[in-house]
């Protein structure tokens, strides 16, 4: 059995002790456990955040499977509880806050205010507009981290990281939209959601050039 000692020797060993800490004391919120924000979950725990907040009201569907990080057992089970069980095989040793509630103007502002990031995966735009807007009128002093367009077989090449304020970068091409017809393609989806991912580590290490 490794010990948390052991685990966290390994993490400081690849990533430095004062790095490590950053990564230790901090807290990322994921709104939204799809495509973007499961593979956004696996990657800060694989690395070891500290504390993670995962919110998603959906449960996991087969239709989910191809692009997600659930199990085909895992259909019916809502997908906080589905993606903590996963996360807590990989990383034993991360604190995981879970709310199964769909994220409204109400309730996101009491959800998220523990959080130095913010990471954002939802599928639509409205909902994006709003976690936005709400982090930026509620929370100037937060970190978010959006996407916009990953659909397709086009090069994953063409997603990047870019800046939009001193406190917000959208990853992604800008451009492909599922709405046009095309599929999300597990490997695109991937990619941004670790574009997403590695902005927030840059982040929390004081890095805040994609």
């Amino acid at each position: 059995m490794v010990t948390k000692e052991e685990f966290y020797q390994a993490l400081t060993n690849r990533h430095g002790i004062e790095n490590q800490k950053k990564f230790d004391d901090a807290t990322v919120a994921i709104c939204g456990l799809g495509g973007l924000g499961s593979n956004i979950a696996i990657c800060l725990a694989r690395v070891g955040i500290g504390r993670l907040i995962l919110i998603d009201f959906d449960v996991v569907d087969v239709t989910n499977l191809h692009r997600q990080q659930y199990k085909f057992n895992q259909v019916g089970t809502p997908k906080t509880d589905a993606l903590k069980e996963n996360l807590l095989e990989i990383n034993p040793f991360i604190i995981i806050e879970t709310h199964q509630v769909k994220l409204t103007e109400e309730n996101t502002p009491s959800l998220i205010k523990d959080a130095d990031v913010i990471c954002e995966a939802f599928d639509k735009p409205e909902c994006k507009a709003m976690l936005a807007d709400i982090v930026f009128t509620n929370y100037p002093d937060k970190y978010l981290v959006s996407s916009s367009g990953m659909a397709g077989f086009g090069s994953a090449n063409e997603i990047v990281t870019k800046k939009i304020t001193s406190r917000f970068f959208i990853s992604g091409d800008g451009v492909s939209d599922v709405n046009s017809g095309i599929g999300l393609i597990s490997s695109r989806v991937m990619a941004c959601a670790a574009h997403e991912a590695h902005m927030a580590l840059r982040i929390l290490l004081g890095e805040t050039q994609p």
